[in-house]
This record gives C-alpha cells, sequence and structure tokens, in this order.
C-alpha cells in the first residue's frame, strides 16, 4: 500500500487532475490520497489571526479543510472512494479502488502532540503511512524539489512541517518528495513495484 500526499497548493494547478488520473488508472487497490489543506487552511491560519482562538480549534478547522480538498478531489474524479477510518481505507483497496482520506477522526476535545501548527498534513500523512503499515509515502509539492535535498533541509525551508522529519525518521516506509511535473516518476515507480 502506498500513501500519496498531494499538497494543497496543488489545487489551482493543472497537474493536480494529471496526478489524480494516474493514480486512478494504475493505483486502484493500492493508493491512499492524502489531501493537504491548501488555501482552505489557509483561511483558517487567517481567521486564527483575526479571532485569536487556540490552536486546538485551529486543529479541527484544519481536519476539515483537508476533508473539503478531499471533496474537491471526488467531484473532479469521482472514482475515488472517501474513507475516514483505517476500516473503510482497506475495503476500499480490497475492492480495488483508490481511497481519499478523510481526517475528521482526528478531531480533538483536547489538545494533544498533533493539534498545533507544527503539525500539518504532511505529518498526518506520515502518521497515517505508519498506521496502515504502508511500502512507501509520496509527498507532492508544487516548488522543485531536487532528489538530494535532505528532509531536514526542506523542512528549515518549509516544504514540509517542522514535526514531519520526527514522523518519518524511524519509518519502515520509503518516503519519497516529488514535485508537481513528477507524475511519469510516480507512475513508473508505482507500475515497477510488486504488489504486496
Amino acid at each position: 500500500m502506498w500513501v500519496v500526499k498531494i499538497g494543497g497548493s496543488l489545487s489551482h494547478e493543472p497537474t493536480l487532475r494529471h496526478w489524480l488520473a494516474e493514480l486512478c488508472e494504475i493505483g486502484g487497490g493500492r493508493v491512499v490520497i492524502v489531501p493537504g489543506g491548501g488555501d482552505f487552511a489557509d483561511k483558517v491560519r487567517q481567521y486564527q489571526s483575526e479571532w485569536r482562538f487556540d490552536d486546538l480549534a485551529a486543529h479541527n478547522m484544519s481536519l476539515l479543510a483537508m476533508t473539503q480538498y478531499a471533496l474537491l478531489m471526488k467531484g473532479v474524479f469521482p472514482e475515488l472512494v472517501l474513507a475516514s477510518s483505517e476500516a473503510k481505507i482497506r475495503r476500499t483497496l480490497r475492492d480495488g479502488h483508490v481511497a481519499v482520506w478523510v481526517p475528521t477522526a482526528l478531531m480533538r476535545d483536547t489538545p494533544d502532540a498533533m493539534s498545533n501548527w507544527d503539525t500539518t498534513s504532511d505529518s498526518l500523512a506520515a502518521w497515517l503511512s505508519t498506521m496502515l503499515n504502508a511500502e512507501r509515502l509520496i509527498v507532492v509539492k508544487s516548488c522543485p524539489i531536487a532528489a538530494d535535498d535532505a528532509l531536514e533541509t526542506l523542512a528549515a525551508a518549509g516544504v514540509v512541517d517542522r514535526r514531519f522529519v520526527d514522523y518519518v525518521k524511524d519509518a519502515n516506509y520509503v518516503v519519497e518528495l516529488f514535485d508537481k511535473n513528477s507524475v511519469a516518476l510516480m507512475r513508473d515507480r508505482l507500475l515497477n513495484s510488486p504488489v504486496t
């Protein structure tokens, strides 16, 4: 199973359609998409700045931002299956479909390690990859990414969130960051990796 986190920064990019088309075509039964927050989450930041509410409220609102992006993806490709639980994800994959994770189960009543801006959809994708025992996590960003860019460097530059490195440092899955133009590379990787 692969987890493919598609950054919210792709929500206005024509390449989003290419990513979703390829994943639908060749990822059925193997791929779980994690939506970023994008400008839906940017609105949360704006409201938090304006109204000064705490990070717990912002965390819960950001999960709904990711959910909106998930709904956008399904609107573009209706064959995608929205899945908010591990059981639904596994059932979707067993049925040969591509799941899009809806992270509403992570909404909290009290603060925890996830409910802050250091932990964004990047780290949530890593958390999900660990929970599902995925074999690979691909994080897709709209900005250029070089193959030899260290994760620590990318975190320091704000390409991934500050907690991402901690979430993946002991991962038993492959972690790769792709830029928005790497659809063919992802397709090649997926077609040439064994089905487990």
